[in-house]
């Protein structure tokens, strides 16, 4: 009986598990981790707004041999920059962008997310040294 109510257990966990389809995510709000950045990109074919390009930090004071950029901005993250696959792991003849995952404050770290603009997202942990395809683009 033990064993059966543990099946049954392992069965309904698995089945009302949630999936990165079951977050609900709102235009217009920040984001920060690899499922919801990766989901608000997939649905609305852009980043957060709680995501700034270098230039338009480096506009606004930030430094990144400092880690500022939480002191010259409201809590932005780096995203919307051209990322060039210099490391070849990706799929050729697509045009790519990144943004941070997980920051919080201080200097950068290594998550990523990178993304096409034809759809395709991958996560980087590792700073582009591996790719796990998170979404399959057009």
């Amino acid at each position: 009986m033990i064993k059966f109510k543990k099946l049954l257990l392992l069965v309904l966990v698995l089945l009302t598990a949630c999936t990165k389809e079951d977050l609900k995510l709102e235009p217009n709000k920040t984001y920060s981790t690899k499922e919801e950045v990766a989901l608000y990109i997939h649905l609305y074919d852009e980043l957060p707004p709680n995501y700034l390009t270098k230039d338009e930090a480096n506009a606004l004071g930030w430094d990144a041999e400092k880690g500022n950029l939480w002191e010259v901005t409201d809590e932005m993250s780096i995203g919307g920059d051209r990322f060039s696959n210099r490391e070849g792991l990706l799929p050729e003849d697509r045009t790519y962008f990144e943004c941070d995952i997980d920051y919080q404050g201080g200097y950068r770290g290594a998550k990523r997310l990178v993304y096409s603009d034809d759809g395709w997202i991958y996560y980087t942990a590792d700073h582009y040294d591996s790719f796990e395809l998170l979404y399959e683009g057009d």
